[in-house]
């Protein structure tokens, strides 16, 4: 399948310039083309994650991209419809820069025919006058149709900077840069950066008299449409010190019925006929969460690694019986059970009781209630069933140290963290 047809079929062409002639210029040869990321936080997410996998697929069909890590842009912000960011400085963005840097390089590959190159736009911006900025970037953009993007049209009544407001002319000028430096023809990224990737064909238009091509991926939202890349802390970080692997293995285990088959096509490598399997298997057994799983596990692996995911496989079957505790990574229990829900006590004021934990972690709403569930049998404490209402754990209990497990039933979990 020609890679066109291919990203089609994955549904991720939302935008594009023109494909007949894109087609024709990847029929002739490889193609240059670049993905921008801006360092505007320590870590990429999810949608970040989506640019970075259609890299990869476009590598694969056998042309060259470029990875750029926005050094300059980075230090400006791309205009957010909320309000103006806070500007940060050169030390913090050159810092996020080697972060962000970091985290695109295990998906590309650097070596061979095609090998893919890291570019910073800051090496071609930093010494820029403001006069040269201005005749020879400048002079291109009507104010008019600055004025027309959706972004600064909404930002209007409550008022945008002069900054934000030019951030357009530095993201067209990249793709000037690197189409005369490079060859460039195609640069992609997200829908939201329409606007801006346009602005860079039409500068190279208007400055060189080229044609070259931009594709634009959809946002990914959720079956309500509103945007992913949440969970209940936050974005969906690539990041484990920002969000642990646990976190981000449970938030694909997670996703809608309706959303697995889109999800599947957008971010794994998966075939044809094995995404529509799992399709199928979703939708006549959706009990099974068969395409939940297959996202989790390749999402989790293609980010953080088997490893990774097998400790988080082993963490989740034990947490609710079906491997032992003690034999768990400290690191993935204590994440799998902060996302579960835990609470900490502290040994200094004496170990409580398994009745005043489970009241304490929320499992029971009274002492009374956590006595009938150890009656009925229902109390679990490190996967053993509690059967003395007056037992109080000991040391030896606590896993990696400093933590026990109270299940109530078979699903109703809560994590104790005992601190010193």
């Amino acid at each position: 399948m020609h890679v066109l047809d291919d990203l089609e079929w994955r549904g991720l062409i939302a935008h594009s310039t023109d494909l007949d002639a894109l087609r024709a210029e990847m029929d002739a040869g490889p193609v240059r083309f670049y993905v921008g990321f801006d360092p505007t936080a320590p870590s990429l997410h999810m949608g970040n994650l989506l640019q970075i996998v259609t890299a990869r697929r476009l590598q694969d069909a056998g042309h060259i991209p470029f990875a750029l890590v926005g050094g300059a842009t980075g230090m400006i912000g791309d205009p957010k419809d909320s309000g103006e960011r806070v500007l940060n400085s050169l030390d913090v963005v050159k810092s996020w820069v080697d972060r962000v840097r970091a985290q695109i390089e295990p998906f590309l590959s650097f070596e061979g025919a095609n090998a893919a190159t890291m570019v910073n736009n800051y090496d071609w911006t930093a010494s820029l006058s403001t006069i040269d900025f201005l005749r020879d970037i400048g002079k291109h953009f009507p104010v008019n149709r600055m004025l027309a993007r959706d972004t600064v049209r909404k930002r209007l009544e409550d008022g945008i900077s002069y900054t934000e407001f030019s951030y357009v002319l530095l993201q067209s000028m990249d793709y000037l840069n690197l189409h005369r430096d490079y060859g460039i023809s195609l640069q992609f990224g997200g829908s939201d950066q329409w606007g801006n990737i346009t602005g860079g064909v039409e500068l190279i238009r208007r400055a060189t008299g080229d044609r070259v091509h931009a594709l634009a991926t959809p946002l990914i939202t959720r079956a309500d449409g509103t945007k992913y890349g949440k969970t209940e802390g936050g974005a969906l970080w690539l990041d484990p010190e920002m969000l642990s692997p646990y976190g981000f293995f449970q938030f694909w285990l997670n996703v809608e019925d309706e959303k697995v088959g889109e999800l599947l096509r957008a971010f794994t490598f998966l075939s044809r006929p094995e995404i529509e399997a799992l399709e199928m298997q979703t939708a006549e057994k959706p009990f099974l969460r068969a395409g939940q799983k297959a996202l989790a596990e390749l999402m989790t692996t293609m980010v953080h690694g088997a490893t990774e995911t097998a400790r988080i496989q082993a963490a989740s079957a034990a947490l609710f019986g079906g491997g032992t505790l003690h034999e768990l990574d400290v690191a993935t229990l204590a994440a799998a059970l902060r996302e579960a829900g835990s609470v900490q006590v502290k040994l200094a004021d004496g170990m409580p009781s398994v009745v005043d934990l489970l009241v304490t972690s929320g499992l029971s709403k009274s002492k009374g209630e956590a006595r009938r569930t150890i009656g009925e049998g229902g109390a679990y404490l490190n996967n053993e069933r509690v059967t003395d209402p007056e037992m109080v754990p000991t040391e030896a209990d606590l896993l990696g140290g400093s933590w026990l497990v109270l299940r109530r039933g078979k699903k109703n979990l809560a994590g104790v963290e005992v601190v010193r």
